[in-house]
């Protein structure tokens, strides 16, 4: 499903223009992000959890050329699913 049929389902579902939906879920993706920017994590009961890790500095290999190649340290998203979620897609 792409981000505009998104947008469709959840402004019929919620009685909502596809402008208003749209400025919904954009609030609700920018202060998704904006937690994770800070470190924090964000949890939705029955869905899931976002949150960061670090993941550490590496070496890598480019397996074209074999040549060795630093990873920095970095942030990454990670996301865990809720128990209702997993349950209802099983």
């Amino acid at each position: 499903m792409k981000k505009a049929e998104f947008i469709n389902t959840v402004a019929k579902k919620a009685g909502l223009s596809k402008k208003d939906a749209n400025e919904a879920l954009n609030a609700i993706l920018d202060t998704i992000t904006e937690a994770l920017k800070e470190g924090k994590s964000v949890n939705f009961i029955g869905f899931g959890s976002f949150s960061t890790v670090k993941r550490v500095a590496r070496e890598a290999r480019v397996p074209l050329t074999g040549k060795k190649v630093k990873i920095p340290e970095r942030n990454a998203v990670k996301f865990k699913v809720g128990k209702s979620l997993k349950e209802t897609v099983a």
